[in-house]
Formats: structure tokens, C-alpha cells, sequence
């Protein structure tokens, strides 16, 4: 598994990502290439944006953390055509250079804060993390949409 806090591996990344245009199809799934991107960058806005997302109830964060948090931060890679949390739904179309560039920041600066930054963080649905959990979180859906994408 890549590691997002890892220069290298985060430039992997991003060449994938610019490797993507705005006719690029999916090999499965319903998503379009610019609702891809803004939903590999949900994960991002709730840590860095998260005025932007309602934070999940108490027995909705319960159920997260007992049933999907075990799914989410393993390293186990994700099956295709998995059920998509709602906050996730990206269902309008969006600007595919925007949500791009977007996600590419995003990246940066989770690598220049470091693995360190996100030892012992708070994540909104699962509680506190690990830095290795929000590695594997990060990287795991950002491989399985790249690869949704032929770009990984």
C-alpha cells in the first residue's frame, strides 16, 4: 500500500490524477470522471472543510465505528461497486479542473503535515485514528477510484 504521508508516493498520485481528462470513463460504476474527484475529495473537506459536511449522529458514528471503521482502515483493497456512504454521493455534475486541482492540494498538504498530524486525529465517523489508519483509509480509496479510472 502507497503511503500518503510519502513524497514519492504521493507523487504517484498526482501523476495518475493528471493523467485523468474530462472524457475519461469508468471501467465500472456510475460516476463520472469530475464526480469521482469531488468524491475522493469528501474525505479531504472533512478533515480540512468540515463545516461543509453534517457530522454524523451518535448511534449513525456508533454504527461507523463498529461496522466500517474495521472495512475502512485495514488494508484490505475495497471490491468494486460498493455501497456509497451519502455524504460521498456526488450526484450533480461538477467542474472537472476545480475538483482536480482540489484534490491535488488536498494531497500536499496531507503529506507536508505528515503522518505525525494525524496521530491520534479525530476523524468525524470513526473516532480517534492512528496515523497508519488514516493512511490506509486515504490511500485505499484514492487507489480504488484511480484504478476505477485506468490511471493506477
Amino acid at each position: 500500500m502507497r503511503n500518503i504521508f510519502n513524497a514519492s508516493d504521493v507523487e504517484v498520485y498526482i501523476k495518475a490524477i493528471n493523467q485523468l481528462t474530462p472524457e475519461t470513463s469508468a471501467k465500472w460504476g456510475k460516476m463520472s470522471v469530475d464526480q469521482m474527484l469531488a468524491h475522493c475529495n469528501v474525505t479531504y473537506e472533512l478533515i480540512y472543510e468540515p463545516q461543509k459536511h453534517k457530522k454524523p449522529g451518535f448511534f449513525a458514528r456508533w454504527m461507523m465505528k463498529k461496522f466500517v471503521k474495521p472495512k475502512v482502515t485495514n488494508e484490505l483493497p475495497y471490491k468494486q461497486n460498493l455501497p456509497t456512504g451519502p455524504m460521498f454521493v456526488i450526484k450533480d455534475r461538477k467542474d472537472f479542473e476545480t475538483e482536480k486541482k482540489r484534490l491535488i492540494g488536498f494531497l500536499q498538504k496531507t503529506q507536508q503535515l505528515g503522518a505525525s498530524a494525524f496521530d491520534g486525529k479525530e476523524s468525524a465517523s470513526f473516532g480517534t485514528l492512528n496515523s497508519q489508519e488514516w493512511n490506509n483509509m486515504m490511500a485505499k480509496h484514492l487507489d480504488h477510484h484511480l484504478a476505477q479510472f485506468g490511471v493506477l
